[in-house]
């Protein structure tokens, strides 16, 4: 069987991997191993499809054509492709595994087996969006993905922050929707063809409207800055192993769809990746910084993802920027930096994800402000939480290091572009990234010592116990996969290349030198790392088997016996850093101050407020539905005021379409 046929295949396997948990709900659990079973199944052979792909192997190709105009089932196994199949059904076979345990399908009943269904849907669908080869059946399974994702933030339906969640989430994704289908509209009418096929070597002269519809199609689907207002609240109110999926492989598919359109044009403008790359500089800094306010530990890892997503687009903007200029080493670099950090967020942010249920079905909450001293009761998973924290902080031999690594040499190889093409690389790439960097760093440091380390504040902490080995395995192979990258960079840049080629439309031979420095140059980082890592470690069971001093309570301010209040908490340790973000944070504080002679309390607490949602798009949609109230109540029984208003809306759509279409 072809690659692409077994893609197929692995879309098919895993789409109706639900109908196990559906068909048996009489034996829920039987149900559920079946239904993962199914989806290990189909993440099996859509590896083995993409593995020819990926070693050189050639594109593959098939087509079954449908009884409908313009439809087909077209797909494309090519290596860029290839590169988001992998951990499309990856990750959601490794989610389903521990919902095993996490997510028992016999405690919830019915619900259970909506989910499993919807999660075998979300993971197809994902497939299917990147195999298609035909607008069509994009749109298609673009559609099917944004429904499994709705009723899979809704799957607790009784708690209000879901049905809220998953409401705000829906109508995102059918805004997207909307421009999407406008874009795909226009481009095959002007080609005579949806099959993407037809598209290549579009015209970028004129094409600017184009760019703006593919931006919030698949910039509100990535969670781009400002487009990411639904990700937090819908990251949040899901399941773990959902929000893995959701943060580690959905967000990508907007990522894919960008990459595949601007690979239709023959040679982007400097101008379309100039506006990725302030995008990306935005979401990164912006993302961290909401980040490090957060209390609600899911929510602090959804702002995660907005921040990763926005290396991942300075990275595409740097390879849209080296195709308009013909620098084949910023294609590669920025290309290779950002879709290979499409795999490593997929791997960490999942790892983190997971962790985080781990901890919540151990002590029943997500408050920072409530966990502590868990390290204790839980060392498998602080150990592999501590892992996916260091890979996401970018911190080398780990994989987050490497891709962030391609990116950085990417702005640093713009030096030998002329001075104002210079500056624009300098000033927002290289700090930005640095910057970043920092700042993930020092919220994971809170989040690894809020959580992990200390003494419990609370005694649903002081209760915690280890998770189950249903839940610690997947979360293992993660954190292999992160290690195994982070050593071994090299590997993955051939085929990394092949995929930079092939979207640039270039000979691979062109993007030689830059590989080899690419490889090299993050190999070595990853070595001398390893070695430092490795001395440290010695280092450290050296002291411990030689002895320490001995071990005694910290002083506490003349107090005999200190209490879990006294000690830094998740805000206090992060409250300078927020301070500086406060322009973007816009917190609510809550103060009780202590008062009289001997207080018997005080309160202080800060809300972080999510300025496009809370402060633009809810009141602009509550003013619009009153002012549609009031239109209606005007108008309703007028029939000239009716006729009036059709009349106006006429004109409307004539002027735009004489004006500016």
């Amino acid at each position: 069987m072809s690659p692409a046929g077994l893609a197929l295949a692995a879309t098919v396997l895993a789409s109706a991997s639900g109908l196990g948990g559906l068909a048996l709900h009489r034996r829920p659990a039987l149900g559920q191993r079946v239904s993962a079973a199914l989806l290990v199944g189909g993440a099996l052979l859509g590896i083995a499809a993409a593995l020819p792909v990926l070693l050189g192997g050639p594109t593959s190709l098939l087509r079954i054509d449908w009884g409908q105009p313009h439809a087909a089932l077209a797909l494309r196994l090519d290596p860029l492709a290839a590169f988001f199949l992998v951990p499309v059904l990856s990750v959601p076979a490794l989610g389903a595994l521990y919902g095993l345990a996490y997510w028992p399908q016999a405690e919830p009943g019915r619900r259970g087996a909506r989910l499993q269904a919807w999660y075998g849907v979300l993971a197809g669908s994902m497939a299917a969006v990147v195999l298609a080869d035909n607008a069509l059946l994009f749109l298609f399974a673009w559609e099917v993905m944004a429904l499994g994702g709705f009723f899979l933030v809704r799957s607790d339906a009784d708690r209000k922050d879901a049905q809220k969640a998953s409401w705000i989430y829906l109508a995102a994704a059918h805004v997207g929707s909307f421009a999407l289908f406008a874009l795909f509209a226009a481009v095959g009418g002007a080609r005579g063809s949806f099959d993407f096929a037809a598209w290549a070597a579009l015209p970028a002269t004129g094409a600017g409207w184009l760019a703006v519809l593919a931006l919030v199609g698949f910039g509100i689907k990535a969670g781009i800055v400002p487009l990411h207002f639904w990700l937090p609240g819908a990251h949040a109110a899901a399941p773990s192993h959902v929000s893995a999926v959701m943060s580690g492989v959905l967000l990508k598919t907007g990522v894919y769809g960008l990459l595949r359109t601007a690979g239709f044009f023959e040679a982007p403008p400097a101008a379309w990746g100039g506006l990725l790359l302030v995008l990306g500089g935005a979401s990164g800094v912006l993302g961290v910084a909401l980040a490090l306010a957060q209390h609600d530990l899911k929510r602090l890892l959804a702002y995660h993802s907005v921040e990763n997503i926005g290396i991942i687009t300075m990275g595409v903007g740097l390879a849209m920027v080296g195709r308009s200029l013909g620098d084949p080493e910023l294609v590669l670099l920025g290309f290779g930096g950002g879709v290979l950090h499409v795999v490593n967020h997929a791997l960490f942010k999942s790892l983190l994800f997971l962790g985080a249920g781990s901890v919540q079905h151990a002590t029943g909450t997500r408050d920072l402000e409530r966990l502590g001293g868990l390290a204790r009761a839980m060392p498998w998973t602080a150990g592999l939480f501590l892992v996916g924290a260091a890979a996401i902080s970018g911190l080398p031999p780990l994989n987050g290091f490497v891709s962030e690594w391609l990116v950085a040499l990417g702005a640093v190889s713009a030096l030998d572009l002329p001075a104002f093409d210079r500056a624009a690389f300098v000033v927002l790439v290289a700090p930005t990234l640095a910057l970043v960097g920092a700042l993930a760093a020092a919220c994971f440091v809170k989040v690894q010592g809020t959580v992990f380390l200390g003494n419990p504040r609370t005694d649903d902490a002081a209760r915690a116990h280890e998770s189950p080995r249903a839940m610690l395995v997947p979360m293992a192979v993660l954190a292999a996969a992160c290690v195994s990258i982070g050593l071994l960079p090299s590997l993955l840049v051939p085929a990394l290349s092949r995929a930079a080629a092939a979207w640039a439309g270039v000979p691979v031979e062109r993007l030689a030198p830059a590989a080899g420095l690419a490889a090299g140059s993050a190999g070595m980082v990853s070595v001398v790392a390893s070695v430092l890592a490795g001395a440290l470690l010695l280092a450290w069971l050296a002291r411990r088997r030689l002895g320490s001093a001995g071990a005694s309570t910290t002083w506490g301010c003349g107090y005999a016996y200190p209490t879990p209040r006294m000690a830094y908490t998740g805000s206090s340790f992060a409250q300078i850093l927020n301070h500086g973000f406060r322009w973007a944070l816009l917190p609510r504080v809550r103060l009780a101050p202590p008062r009289g002679i001997f207080p018997t309390g005080a309160r202080f607490s800060t809300e972080p407020r999510e300025a496009v949602l809370d402060l633009a798009l809810v009141p602009a949609v509550r003013d619009y539905v009153q002012a549609t109230s009031r239109i209606r109540r005007l108008v309703a029984g007028r029939l000239h005021l009716q006729a009036l208003l059709v009349l106006a809306t006429l004109v409307a759509m004539l002027a735009w379409r004489l004006l500016w279409w």
